[in-house]
């Protein structure tokens, strides 16, 4: 693999840029730039610019939609707006269960669900983890029972992210309780709307209402929502989790973090003098930035490889490991370089004044909530000591 850009892809970053200084506004900017939370508002205006402009579904098939581009063009893209500050691109329905119904739906649930995927129209949420089945999703207990045309459906999900705001969830549930874990499991998807269906907020230690609990009580969903095989879900889940796991990785993500860190160590004072010139701090930076630059290679690696038709197998649970390990030490780092002003606090109730920086600016006062949202990287989309489990199995044979 060539590490170095060809004047194509450099152009292409070129148009990246472009298109985000002259769409992307200033307000959704500078939140992002700063690393504050984006509401459901922001997350649909920057959704609907993607998909005027054909950019949103990267990872579809050219004939669903997609925009055709590369591994290398889709990290450029990547990278490119995370240094802009743009809303994440809320995975459920795009990246996850869209990518599902291609390979393993019918045609009519391709007619259905795809188009208004990607008109922003339909917002998605997964229902996976439960008490008791978090990462080893084989031990899910929620229930799915055949009556005539339906699956009722009884049981709860935990952690559900965008719960709260969802229209539709995709589900793991059991429907043979007599079967090898793996072999009774289905794919289903489930209208938010369905009578019997309860959400209930988990307010996380960030202080921001994000993920949730999902109650299911004799909730009827009809079989046409079954993707797949009734039984054979297991098969639709590990091809999710393993393009989830390798996106986890989030290198676009550290990158921003990284030049975060580097503005605060920039301005914040050490014995009258930048903290970025202390030999110590700075040795600090260097190395998280080699163990990025060394994991950035790898997910290209494995993203090429993805694209020639090869499945993500450890790799991904490699990436996800030192992916999320490199983004939780930039957000310490974060958090030293801020000292007492990484104290969190009411930004807007306090107000922000820029002469008081480099004592206090933007940057530092959100950076204690983002380190606590970083440490919980380590535990979606399968816990690293999981991933670990994993590599063992498949890699060193154990």
């Amino acid at each position: 693999m060539d590490i170095h850009y060809t004047a194509t892809e450099q152009a292409f970053r070129e148009e990246v840029r472009a298109f985000l200084r002259d769409n992307l506004p200033a307000e959704i900017a500078e939140r992002g730039r700063h690393g504050k939370h984006f509401n459901k508002e922001h997350q649909v205006i920057w959704l609907r610019l993607l998909s005027e402009r054909g950019w949103l579904a990267a990872n579809w098939p050219v004939e669903f939609g997609g925009t055709g581009w590369s591994a290398v063009q889709k990290h450029i893209f990547d990278e490119e707006c995370n240094l802009f500050g743009t809303p994440w691109i809320v995975p459920f329905g795009v990246n996850m269960v869209a990518p599902v119904l291609i390979k393993f739906g019918t045609e009519e649930q391709k007619a259905r669900f795809l188009p208004r995927i990607l008109s922003v129209e339909d917002w998605w949420c997964q229902g996976y983890s439960e008490p008791g089945a978090g990462s080893d999703l084989a031990a899910v207990k929620t229930r799915a029972v055949r009556d005539g045309d339906h699956y009722v459906v009884n049981g709860q999900k935990a952690w559900t992210t965008t719960g709260h705001m969802a229209d539709w969830i995709f589900c793991l549930v059991r429907t043979d309780p007599q079967a090898k874990q793996q072999r009774g499991i289905s794919f289903l998807l489930i209208d938010m709307k369905t009578p019997g269906i309860t959400v209930r907020p988990i307010i996380t230690l960030d202080g921001e209402h994000e993920v949730n609990e999902v109650f299911f009580d004799n909730v009827r969903v009809p079989l046409e929502n079954l993707v797949g095989r009734e039984n054979e879900g297991w098969t639709c889940a590990k091809y999710l989790l393993t393009h989830e796991r390798t996106a986890i990785a989030g290198v676009g993500i550290a990158k921003a973090m990284l030049e975060r860190l580097k503005r605060i160590a920039a301005k914040e004072l050490k014995n009258g003098r930048p903290l970025i010139e202390d030999a110590q701090f700075r040795a600090q930076i260097a190395d998280v930035e080699i163990q990025l630059m060394a994991i950035e290679v790898s997910n290209m690696r494995t993203l090429v490889a993805a694209v020639d038709g090869a499945a993500p197998g450890a790799e991904s649970s490699m990436l996800k490991i030192r992916g999320t390990e490199i983004r939780l030490a930039i957000s310490h780092l974060i958090n030293k370089a801020a000292g007492p002003y990484a104290m969190p606090f009411l930004e807007d109730e306090l107000g922000y004044d820029e002469v008081a920086a480099p004592l206090y600016s933007a940057d530092s006062c959100t950076s204690v909530p983002q380190y606590l949202d970083n440490r919980k990287a380590t535990v979606y989309g399968g816990s690293n000591e999981i991933q670990k489990n994993i590599i063992a199995k498949t890699v060193l044979g154990l």
